[in-house]
């Protein structure tokens, strides 16, 4: 016990500022992270996670304060100081070439040689060894770009191996995770806890977080409200922490009253390779959860039923009337929209500010030839109100936003062409509970309101406690659909395997 109180931090953060401009956005931070330890920050979006991350690796430079490395005050003005330092980040948005190899990635600017020539045998053998690790069975000759996002995280992971780091920086490393992966993700941790390496880890979902860390750090705003062992605060209380206000009632309540009538009847759809025979109606204020496996169909059939990939069906009636849906446009002329699981690559342009981004899919309606950039700023004014949208400047380029923020004004963007059915795709994805509770409540409100709401999701406990019937998807089918009481995570995970009774994919 007294050297662990007596040796100095492996890395540390001393009164920490950072300002861009004139807006002081941390406020005098102080970490530890320690050798075979894992510290987890956590926070909300926009908390200081991410600053403070890239102040440690090298990626910015903090405004005042100190950084300590093994008690010895540092300076790192690039990333490869700290690299230099064996301090490597794993980054929440991926940090590799979409075109190379994996064997590439793995090897980028540290190419391995024989003489004159690469080594390739060599690199190819360690990455192999490297992706072994981590359970990740991909070729190390495939191109980045061909790979699943879960697949990409894993190369991260691996990559990040390679180079034997004393400082791991782990930046949401299960966003895009199975459950299974992220089991496979946590035994490595382990061991590189056990071999010493000091472990900085975050992630928005706060289960993990006590499984896994052996100390806690909470960011509210830029500043440090909780410092201390993981297993001294409980979730709850790590929640309360992070966003100033109990967050119990994570979700709202249902409503008592029945839905009303059918807003929509799909029979028969059918996404070549992903997706068939899905049937199911949905009515108005009405919340229909579709669960399953990853890679059972769920966001393609979807997509499919949007005009968004080749698709076809016996029916889809919306309103009462037949909907010929062949593209996104038609389905936005039937009151159907899709908000994408994707928000970075297919939802928002990350480099356009605001006002661009939210009217974007309903250009029509803020002019002809010339856009009435007037009108975009009252509804801008409106969205930010509604949605509680923080961007400090209205300008600001959308990727710089948090991604809590990004989902909000994705939220907003669909909203307005004004659908009458919402298709939601991981609606909350990689976003604090703070903006978890705001988004829920939207949803119920919306579906309060009269409209009628699909939600796909891989998070059980929003299926369970969001949704008002739940359809099970597994292998390209529907394996049932669960409503009142049936609704729990045994019923839901049995359809979704395979398992147990039910399993004739009728619909019900």
């Amino acid at each position: 016990m007294g050297d662990a109180v007596t040796t100095p931090p492996t890395l540390a953060l001393r009164d920490v500022r950072k300002s861009f401009g004139p807006i002081e956005v941390l406020h005098g931070v102080d970490l530890e992270l320690r050798a075979g330890e894992v510290l987890a920050l956590i926070g909300e979006n926009g908390a200081g996670k991410s600053t403070t991350m890239k102040i440690l690796a090298g990626y910015q430079g903090a405004t005042s304060g100190r950084i300590l490395l093994d008690g010895e005050e540092v300076t790192f003005a690039s990333l490869h100081d700290g690299e230099e330092a064996g301090i490597v980040m794993i980054h929440q948005e991926f940090n590799i070439a979409e075109q190379l190899t994996v064997e590439q990635n793995i090897f980028l600017g540290r190419e391995l040689r024989r003489g004159w020539l690469l080594d390739k045998k060599k690199m190819r053998q360690l990455t192999r060894d490297y992706l072994d690790r981590v359970n990740c069975d991909v070729d190390p000759n495939a191109r980045v770009s061909t790979l699943s996002n879960s697949d990409k995280q894993m190369v991260e992971i691996a990559k990040a191996l390679s180079r034997d780091a004393r400082i791991l920086i782990m930046d949401e490393p299960t966003a895009v995770l199975t459950a299974q992966e992220t089991d496979v993700l946590f035994d490595q941790v382990r061991a590189l806890k056990k071999a010493g390496t000091a472990i900085l880890f975050t992630s928005h979902k706060l289960g993990e977080v006590a499984e896994i860390a052996d100390q806690v750090t909470i960011l509210r705003d830029g500043s440090v409200v909780h410092d201390g062992p993981a297993a001294e605060v409980s979730e709850d209380e790590m929640a309360t922490a992070m966003v100033g206000r109990d967050v119990s009632d994570l979700f709202p309540d249902k409503p008592d009253t029945p839905p009303g009538e059918v807003m929509m009847r799909v029979e028969g759809l059918t996404v070549p390779g992903y997706a068939e025979d899905i049937g199911f109606e949905l009515r108005r204020g009405e919340i229909l959860g579709i669960a399953g496996l990853i890679g059972s169909g769920r966001t393609e059939a979807m997509e499919g039923l949007c005009g968004l990939r080749p698709a076809s069906a016996r029916l889809v009636e919306i309103g009462g009337k037949a909907a010929d849906i062949r593209r996104p446009k038609d389905a936005r002329d039937h009151g159907l929209c899709y908000l994408t699981e994707d928000r970075k690559l297919r939802g928002l342009l990350l480099g356009m500010g605001l006002r661009v981004n939210l009217t974007l899919q309903a250009l029509d309606r803020f002019g002809g030839f010339l856009i009435d950039k007037a009108a975009e700023e009252r509804a801008l004014d409106a969205a930010i109100e509604a949605f509680d949208i923080r961007a400090g400047q209205r300008d600001v380029a959308v990727g710089n936003l948090s991604g809590g923020n990004q989902q909000k004004l994705l939220l907003a963007k669909v909203m307005q062409t004004e659908p009458s059915i919402l298709i939601v795709d991981e609606p909350t994805r990689g976003i604090d509970i703070g903006t978890k509770q705001q988004i829920y409540a939207y949803l119920r409100n919306l579906a309060a309101q009269g409209h009628g709401i699909v939600m796909i999701s891989s998070e059980m406990q929003e299926v369970i406690g969001l949704s008002d019937r739940v359809m099970v998807m597994r292998s390209g089918r529907s394996a049932g659909i669960l409503s009142g009481d049936e609704i729990g995570e045994d019923a839901i995970v049995r359809r979704a395997m395979g398992v147990g009774a039910d399993m004739n994919g009728k619909v019900a």
